[in-house]
């Protein structure tokens, strides 16, 4: 994966550094420009002014004849040379001769000043000034001459700018294409991977552990495939040991357990001689704690057993309606004793999803139902399709859930405060088994309130569901029917 950043990278860090080191280039030539025409025109505007002054104070000098006059042209001389030496410094060839014809007329200027006596004659003052028109002249197409200097100076800056912008648009049209071919094959080589990996990673938070993870792709992807792969053997592995421990450990208590009950049972028949009232009471205890100390051991039994089933999907094609009515007549004798009704509405639908697993919801959730129903209550099941979702509701008629325990009610062996006041008492791991199997099959479970009286169950999951496990048509049942009722709540 690196190597294929690298092959991105690398053809446009060159384009970057080629143009970085172009556009410096310009920079620096345009800075270089402005700075000499900034010079030049400062220096040609000198020289306008210093001519002016140079040439009024040769003619005061010829009218008045006096010696600080001349003083003061000499140093007005030296600085007019001065202006035209730092001209000539970065001049042209062209203005560079202009400078030396105007040096060499001022040289001439400068002689006749100061060996022209002063009051000379009109001839003299009219020769001067003849000169001096010669000289501004000379100052003016130095000026023009630096015009024209810059002018083509930025004319080939943005010649050259036009010449770089061209190259760099020849070197990155061949790289844009292979960049977003590199692009385009490396989010191949990347998307499919890592798809794979967050594919796997819910697998493992939904705690379904059978399908091996196997990761295609680039090297370093591939480890990490491999170290899920290992993190799914070890939860693996962990699940079985714990359903193994819960088992044995379970089947070691309830042996001693047994006769514990079995030497209650013989106190409280008069086995070993008559009992008082407090030796009754003491007995009873016993024989008390003992039932619920069996009952506790069941569910850990139930519950070992439940988590062993719960691991993958086994995915078939089967009807709906033929499911419910097999449950609802495996409930049938609680349902007389409870002298419960039922409200059963269910279309037709054909599922392709874990037929066992979807027993196993069905018959805990109607259990939960008559076990909180009163006598003489309703119970409600419907089930619909809505689109590619399968909606089914389970409703009772009894006390409904507390508030308080609603965070609670699908907590493995969590009994709500209404289950306490019952007569008849479940596992505590009905709910459990319920929002495990539907989150199995990418489906929600919900407590919806108004529509009836009681508990009121909504499950919404896919009517056709994926597995690893590859599915099967026909109503092929995943699971014998002892095991299906042995997980039942």
């Amino acid at each position: 994966m690196l190597v294929g950043l690298a092959l991105i990278a690398v053809p446009l860090l060159i384009a970057i550094l080629t143009a970085v080191l172009q556009i410096r280039d310009l920079a620096d030539r345009g800075q270089k420009i402005v700075i000499q025409g900034v010079a030049g025109a400062r220096a040609s505007q000198q020289l306008f002014g210093q001519m002016a002054s140079l040439e009024r104070t040769a003619r005061l000098y010829q009218v008045l004849g006096q010696s600080n006059l001349l003083d003061l042209y000499r140093t007005q001389d030296e600085l007019l040379s001065a202006t035209r030496e730092q001209l000539r410094l970065h001049a042209a060839t062209d203005t560079a001769q202009t400078l030396e014809q105007l040096g060499e007329l001022q040289r001439n200027i400068r002689f006749t000043v100061m060996s022209t006596p002063p009051s000379s004659g009109a001839a003299a003052t009219s020769d001067l000034s003849s000169r001096f028109a010669e000289l501004s002249a000379l100052v003016g197409r130095v000026a023009q001459q630096s015009n024209a200097q810059v002018d083509s100076e930025v004319a080939a800056l943005e010649a050259r700018t036009l010449h770089a912008r061209n190259r760099l648009l020849w070197q990155t049209a061949p790289l844009l294409p292979l960049a977003l071919v590199a692009v385009f094959v490396l989010t191949l080589g990347v998307g499919r991977p890592l798809r794979q990996l967050d594919r796997a990673i819910s697998e493992l938070g939904q705690g379904a552990f059978t399908n091996p993870i196997a990761v295609a792709g680039p090297h370093d992807l591939e480890r990490l495939g491999g170290q899920l792969e290992w993190l799914r053997q070890r939860l693996l592995d962990l699940a079985h040991e714990r359903n193994r421990f819960l088992r044995h450990i379970s089947h070691e208590l309830k042996t001693p357990l047994a006769n514990i009950r079995e030497g209650t049972e013989l106190l409280m028949d008069g086995a070993v001689g008559e009992l008082d009232s407090n030796q009754r009471e003491v007995t009873a205890i016993l024989r008390e704690n003992g039932i619920k100390l069996q009952r506790m051991i069941e569910n850990l039994l139930s519950f070992s057993a439940w988590q062993t089933s719960s691991v993958g999907l086994e995915a078939t094609e089967f009807r709906l309606r033929p499911l419910v009515k097999q449950v609802l007549e495996n409930q049938q004798l609680t349902l007389l004793s409870q002298r419960v009704r039922l409200d059963v509405r269910v279309e037709d639908v054909t599922l392709v999803a874990d037929r066992g697993k979807i027993r196993l919801i069905l018959e805990n959730l109607v259990s939960n139902a008559v076990k909180y129903s009163p006598k003489g209550g309703t119970i409600h099941l419907r089930a619909r399709a809505a689109g590619a979702q399968l909606v089914l509701d389970v409703a009772d008629s009894g006390p409904g859930i507390p508030r308080e325990d609603r965070e609670h009610v699908f907590e493995a062996f969590y009994t709500g405060r209404a289950a306490r006041g019952t007569a008849v008492k479940g596992t505590g791991i009905g709910l459990s088994v319920v929002l495990e199997f539907v989150a199995a099959h990418g489906g929600t479970v919900q407590i919806v309130d108004g529509e009836f009286a009681g508990a009121h169950f909504r499950i919404i999951m896919p009517i056709r569901v994926t597995s690893g496990d590859r599915p099967t048509s026909g109503d092929r049942p995943v699971k014998s029917e002892a095991k299906a009722r042995a997980h039942a709540a």
